[in-house]
């Protein structure tokens, strides 16, 4: 029974933060105030979500403790700060016109895929919706790709130039419909609308008469012709994946030898024709990001080989916009003989951004593709899609971008000042953070061109306005040539901050598991800027995020050429042999030997021999690359890490390690010198190549173990995190974790972020944050 105090009239204000415009936040909010009976209203405005609520204290309390324990599926509640007002006499509630405020702290959801809802509407004949490729609603559809500005609604989306029809505005208005204020809603009768460009030469056979769009893309699909096909954060190129030509035409044309492509396919049951799927993997595949899931392909699955030469995986998605759902459905019945499988890569040339303006697209992607599938709803910032796989039993993010960005990453300690955390070269990210928040951007790239550093200056700039993010510190890499690190010192921002490389791989794990440390980090990758500017890649640090000691690494040997020896492995794999068998390596009865060139080789020993341009390095990612040419499996990569990934692909399990040593000193070292002899005598006695990369997989297991083993001796925690770039081998992270906990080890990978540099700026941001905190 309710007591007088509890049935007494008051009135509340709730300011809500976090991802609460763009999801139904205010739909909700109208419908737990009839619930309960409350009067007041409700608006966005840049803080988030502002409401008053009017009725007795005990609908009050119901509705606020509802409001926080189950608030719409998209949304994310990161505060709620709640105080008493003078009552009104209001008794009905209402939603009214967003407004700007002062401070700019709301949060902007993802882009999400198409919910099921929306999927039956677009298949059901009797509904006004049916095959319209733009349906949404207030659980789905585009949301960051289209912001212009906060707060989020309609006037600040590139939806802007497309008045609702009747209909639709009744829908938008109508606090009981599933629309009901959805930013991007619209129909065929307001809405954007598809078109279909065909710019080859050749004519495009057996169209039907007043063919649709969609009919014009199935057919020049289904006759081998590569289309550029505009989706929700720039072009895709796609062909059907089954036709060999089709795909090799692609990789003439993009530029593009031998990387592998992603795949769409309409369904689970589909790549179930193709790919090992386990539950976890399912499930990961049919979440609302939709990335692209690397899975392990069936033995003589039926795409072309060229399709991911060299791999033992496929990256395969599932549609995640209406347009996709729609193609692939008329795609699979237009080839009812065999599986719908299409390559869906990123418009572009290679190492260039993602096409996403529809003028820069018909000029760049004309070269690649025969015609397009394109729309008419503007694009306002690129976004690639995400892959991830799941390794040692949870989600492993390869690329953060669709469907995560820009959702924040909250951190342990407060960012006392705004800060711009640049990351890296190779796949670059960055980040901005304030307060708690660590907003990271989409996938930009490798900032190696003036297309990506624009791309890279536009999303900062963008970022900075949407977050109210103004930077007032800069945190960058050590590396002076990376452009990244350029663009942080040439700024005016005033106070500048250099973290080391794999201080921020492991600050990045620190910081999504809300840990400042310390603990024992394992960062292993290709390169970093050293402290003693030597290039690293396999450390053992005692780290938090303040700063670390480096316990131990792999010992130094010269990199021949610099970045020249990461294509031409086979300079990294002879400058072993030579450290471990001395100018004799060359008498060496193996493959690999045999085919080195000795006038080359000449050149390269004396480069080592005057230290020109062969820079030290404790890289692990290279010692992998050695191996592979060693083992002849690959002598020149055609792109970044293939050597040491088809050595991965090779491996079979092996318990049995090779030799190692570690080598007592501050650092240790870890001396690889009889793992390379043991290896040269498996080669020799014509061991399988499978069984060599099993059995060094297992040594590198071993000697990282064993390196953390001796970390903790001397009174390092038992708790370890691993980051960096060889932690997308599966098979080598999958060994090391197994191995640690054995030996009682907690450990942490990165789940939220890359472990390869696309993480990088999160542990720049939380490392720079921990000692501006120092500073106070």
């Amino acid at each position: 029974m309710e007591t007088r105090q509890q049935s007494a009239v008051a009135r509340r204000r709730l300011v809500v933060r976090g991802i609460v415009q763009g999801v139904g936040f205010r739909p909700f909010v109208y419908g737990l105030a009839q619930r309960f009976g409350l009067g007041g209203f409700v608006f966005n405005d840049s803080d988030g979500v502002t409401l008053e609520i009017e009725g007795s204290i005990s609908a009050l309390d119901a509705f606020e403790q509802t409001l926080r324990s189950a608030p719409p599926p998209l949304a994310r509640i990161d505060s709620v700060i709640a105080t008493t007002v003078a009552p009104r006499g209001e008794t009905s509630f209402h939603i009214e016109t967003s407004r700007a405020a002062a401070a700019r702290n709301t949060l902007i959801s993802p882009d999400v895929a198409t919910c099921d809802d929306c999927l039956r509407e677009l298949f059901d004949p009797n509904d006004r919706r049916f095959g319209y490729p733009f349906i949404n609603c207030t659980n789905c559809g585009p949301r960051f790709t289209i912001v212009l500005d906060v707060p989020y609604d309609r006037a600040q989306t590139t939806m802007r130039v497309f008045p609702m029809c009747p209909a639709c505005q009744a829908e938008y208005d109508d606090p009981l419909n599933r629309r009901f204020h959805a930013q991007p809603n619209a129909c065929a009768v307001c809405g954007p609308s598809l078109a279909f460009h065909w710019w080859s030469s050749v004519p495009l056979p057996n169209l039907p008469a007043a063919a649709s769009p969609l009919e014009q893309a199935v057919v020049a699909l289904a006759h081998g012709a590569i289309l550029a096909i505009k989706g929700l954060g720039g072009y895709h190129l796609a062909c059907n994946a089954l036709d060999h030509d089709a795909v090799a035409r692609l990789r003439a044309r993009k530029q593009r030898e031998a990387k592998p492509f992603a795949l769409m396919v309409p369904d689970l049951a589909t790549i179930r024709r193709l790919c090992y799927v386990k539950q976890e993997e399912a499930t990961l595949l049919e979440a609302r990001q939709r990335p692209i899931v690397l899975l392990d392909a069936l033995p003589g699955a039926p795409v072309a080989p060229s399709v991911a030469p060299g791999y033992t995986t496929l990256g395969i998605m599932l549609p995640y916009t209406p347009l996709h759902h729609l193609l692939m459905r008329a795609y699979a019945a237009a080839i009812p003989d065999q599986p719908a499988v299409l390559v869906m890569t990123s418009g572009n040339l290679s190492d260039e951004p993602i096409a996403y303006r529809d003028d820069d697209a018909a000029m760049r992607l004309r070269s690649i593709a025969d015609g397009a599938l394109t729309h008419n709803r503007d694009i306002h910032m690129r976004c690639d899609d995400s892959v991830a796989r799941i390794v040692a039993g949870g989600v492993q993010l390869l690329r953060r971008s669709r469907g995560y960005a820009p959702e924040p990453v909250t951190l342990k300690l407060n960012v006392p000042k705004p800060l711009l955390a640049t990351g890296g070269h190779l796949k670059n990210t960055f980040c901005l953070a304030k307060g708690r928040d660590a907003f990271l951007s989409h996938h930009i790239g490798d900032l190696e061109n003036l297309e990506t550093l624009t791309s890279f200056r536009e999303g900062v700039r963008h970022f900075a306005r949407l977050f109210d993010c103004e930077p007032e510190v800069v945190a960058y890499d050590l590396h002076p040539e990376y452009l990244a690190t350029k663009e942080a010192l040439a700024s005016d921002i005033p106070l500048k901050i250099g973290v080391q490389h794999h201080h921020a791989h492991i600050a990045s794990v620190l910081a999504e598991h809300g840990i400042v440390g310390p603990v024992i980090g394992v960062a292993a990758d290709g390169a970093g800027y050293g402290l003693d500017g030597a290039i690293w890649g396999c450390e053992v640090l005692i780290a938090d995020l303040h700063d670390f000691t480096r316990f131990a690494h792999l010992a130094y040997v010269p990199l021949p050429g610099g970045d020249a020896a990461v294509r031409q492995v086979w300079r990294i794999g002879a400058t072993y042999l030579h450290r471990a068998f001395g100018d004799g390596f060359l008498d060496l009865d193996i493959p690999f030997v045999q085919r080195i060139d000795r006038e080359q080789w000449r050149l390269i020993a004396r480069m080592i021999e005057r230290g020109i341009n062969a820079p030290p390095t404790s890289s692990l990612g290279r010692l992998f690359d050695a191996i592979a040419a060693i083992a002849s499996i690959r002598d020149i990569a055609l792109y970044e890490g293939q050597a040491a990934i088809e050595l991965e692909m090779t491996a079979t399990p092996d318990p049995h390690p090779y030799p190692f040593a570690l080598l007592p000193g501050t650092p240790m070292r870890i001396d690889v010198m009889p793992t390379i002899h043991a290896i040269v005598e498996d080669i020799r006695a014509g061991a399988p190549v499978a069984r060599i990369s099993g059995r060094f997989h297992c040594t590198v297991a071993d000697m990282l173990a064993q390196a953390c083993e001796q970390a903790r001796a001397t009174g390092a925690p038992d708790v370890v995190a691993l980051s960096g770039g060889v932690f997308q081998n599966r098979h080598l992270t999958e060994l090391l974790v197994q191995r640690l906990e054995r030996a009682g080890f907690r450990v942490l990978l990165n789940r939220r972020v890359p472990p390869n540099d696309g993480g990088l700026c999160l542990g720049q941001a939380a490392v720079a944050a921990a000692r501006l905190q120092e500073r106070r």
